[in-house]
């Protein structure tokens, strides 16, 4: 049975965020950008071990995968069979703060 895909507010508005400025420069690539991310968070639902744990995480308990430039944020509730998309973040910014 495949976990169900939550997002969280700031994961979305991360999201948006990134589409929206591709989209000003280049709309091609935002849909590019848009559809790959949407593609990885979607393996999520049948692999949600699939990134490693991010060490820099308090809890112990985020994971990440990699989507080209992007870093994919995430959680697994493996009681709940859910998993909580935590942010979408740029590989060339610093380290994001991730909630608890």
């Amino acid at each position: 049975m495949d976990f169900e895909v939550i997002w969280t507010e700031p994961a979305l508005t991360d999201f948006e965020s990134i589409v929206r400025y591709l989209n000003e420069r280049n709309p091609r690539a935002a849909e590019s950008v848009r559809q790959d991310v949407l593609n990885h968070v979607e393996l999520l639902r049948r692999f949600p071990f699939i990134g490693p744990l991010y060490e820099r995480d308090r809890t112990g308990r985020a994971r990440e995968i990699v989507c080209g430039s992007y870093r994919i944020f995430y959680r697994v509730d493996e009681t709940g069979k859910r998993v909580e998309i935590l942010t979408v973040w740029h590989g060339s910014r610093s380290e994001p703060t991730l909630p608890e």
